[in-house]
């Protein structure tokens, strides 16, 4: 069956998951529906897909073009691989064909003639195929041949009760003219709203919004979508108060003693971590170690990428001793390069979502910078990464988050202040001793419990691995990157990593 039961209305799916997903089940029956938007932004795309969830269910189906004749909505069908087998199509070349006649024998004005014309043939061929879905593209055409506004209303309220009188559910597709839609969203059950922005630098952006849908609770706001070969894909915007899973808060091991013993015991499931540095300072080599000591514990790992390649990153494991491939192949640890330039914010939020619900205990985004730079502005950025950090704890996952700040010594900001975001924060920091730049590694934050309030050394040896000394004593201004030695003997590790 295509219906479902949701607050007593059957409803009819789309035949896109996420839409399906954002409408709570799909479309109450036997209603009318206003789809709007500009050209390319997959008006056509989506009534199409309508159509063939409801052919696929074995409903009788129509598709009503004004605009477009049969050849070209067939070529919009291939392109996605589809069919219309079974899809009836009443296109423009017929309608013109059956009223050309007429027209040229009245007396009266062509365009007065011409729209009753049309609106009859709509009304026999829907009599004929009695459709359960009906798809009019588009209401452009018949506000032209209406000529003003309280004609064009009319037909559409004519149209409206012819369509509820054959019990169809239809979509009526429109461009966005604010002067001219008002009267139309009053007299259909729902609008839904495509948009399409580009940016100064990537892709075309598409996004989706439910605006108005009668008795009926829906997801609002924005939620991105993509055009790809088979359609629409729509990524619902993530809310996470939806999401909670029951967990274990046992801490886990960073897979480093000395890194275990600055956490207070490891970091626990169900919060995020930040892992803050200069570049070069070690942040992705600490973020592997951890995921490496998971995934030897069976726990499925997912690597999000933005700033190296997957070849780079298994290069920078098997340096430090990692067996990336082994546990690549064992299926624990899953490499994944992103194009922040290509990418959406919904998009990524729905990758790290279907990873979760694969299983995945820890997921590590390297870097946030990266991430920054697929997001419009700083404002998004942050409202976004909160809401899936708020999922990611409340699903028991771990979170690791990378963000590279600028400048080496001394003074050293970071693009964007995060850190309030994270339940835990680990500093890395450059610092020179005696003619020789050494590493430091800190705890700065953490809410779940006590932490150690010391500074270490850090290093990254090859074959050996990370290698963290004992708590740096002596020193003054570690932090500034250029530290005062004051005390009687150095803890400063050699250069095989004893203290």
């Amino acid at each position: 069956m295509n219906q479902r039961e949701h607050a007593g209305l059957p409803r009819c799916t789309i035949g896109i998951k996420g839409l399906d997903d954002i409408l709570a089940g799909g479309l109450p029956i036997h209603r009318m529906y206003l789809v709007r938007g500009g050209p390319g932004t997959g008006k056509t795309t989506l009534s199409l897909q309508f159509l063939q969830a409801g052919r696929d269910l074995g409903e009788p189906v129509l598709y009503i073009t004004l605009s477009e004749t049969e050849q070209e909505l067939a070529f919009v069908a291939q392109s996605h691989g589809w069919s219309l087998d079974n899809i009836a199509v009443l296109g423009l070349a017929r309608i013109e064909a059956m009223i050309k006649p007429e027209v040229q024998s009245t007396i009266l004005h062509p365009s007065e003639h011409e729209l009753g014309r049309t609106l009859a043939v709509i009304q026999q061929e829907i009599a004929r195929i009695r459709p359960k879905r009906i798809v009019l593209d588009s209401l452009a055409e018949l506000r032209l041949l209406a000529q003003n506004p309280l004609r064009f209303r009319r037909q559409i309220l004519n149209l409206k009760s012819f369509f509820t009188k054959h019990e169809a559910t239809v979509i009526l597709l429109d461009e966005h003219n604010e002067d001219t839609e008002p009267q139309v969203q009053t007299l259909v059950h729902g609008v839904i709203e495509l948009q399409m922005r580009n940016p100064e630098f990537g892709p075309t952006r598409r996004r989706l919004s439910v605006l108005k849908m009668r008795g009926v609770k829906f997801r609002a706001g924005y939620h991105d979508l993509i055009i790809d070969t088979g359609g629409l894909d729509v990524f619902p915007r993530l809310v996470a108060a939806e999401h909670y899973r029951e967990f274990s808060r046992e801490p886990r091991s960073t897979g480093v003693r000395e890194v275990d013993q600055l956490l207070g015991g490891g970091i626990e499931p169900g919060t995020s971590t930040l892992i803050t540095g200069a570049a070069g300072t070690g942040k992705s080599s600490l973020a592997l170690k951890f995921a490496t000591s998971a995934a030897k514990r069976g726990e499925s790992v997912t690597y999000f990428s933005f700033d190296e390649s997957i070849a780079t990153m298994r290069a920078r494991m098997e340096g430090l001793g990692m067996d990336a491939a082994g546990l690549q192949n064992q299926g624990l640890f899953h490499l994944n390069q992103i194009d922040p330039a290509e990418l959406s914010p919904g998009e990524f939020a729905a990758m790290v979502r279907r990873c979760v619900e694969q299983r995945t205990k820890v997921v590590i985004i390297d870097s946030l910078n990266g991430y920054l730079h697929s997001m419009p502005d700083e404002r998004l950025l942050v409202t976004q990464l909160h809401e899936l950090l708020s999922y990611l704890a409340q699903q028991g996952v771990i979170t690791l988050l990378l963000l590279t700040q600028q400048g080496i010594i001394g003074d050293v900001n970071t693009p964007v202040d995060l850190s309030y975001l994270a339940d835990c924060v680990i500093l890395l920091r450059y610092f020179e001793f005696d003619g020789a730049m050494k590493k430091a590694i800190s705890v700065v934050k953490k809410r779940s419990g006590g932490h150690e309030e010391t500074i270490r050394e850090f290093k990254l040896l090859q074959r050996t691995g990370l290698v963290v000394g004992a708590p740096l004593v002596g020193f003054r201004g570690i932090m500034t990157g250029v530290p005062t030695y004051v005390g009687k003997a150095s803890s400063i590790m050699d250069a095989e990593g004893h203290g």
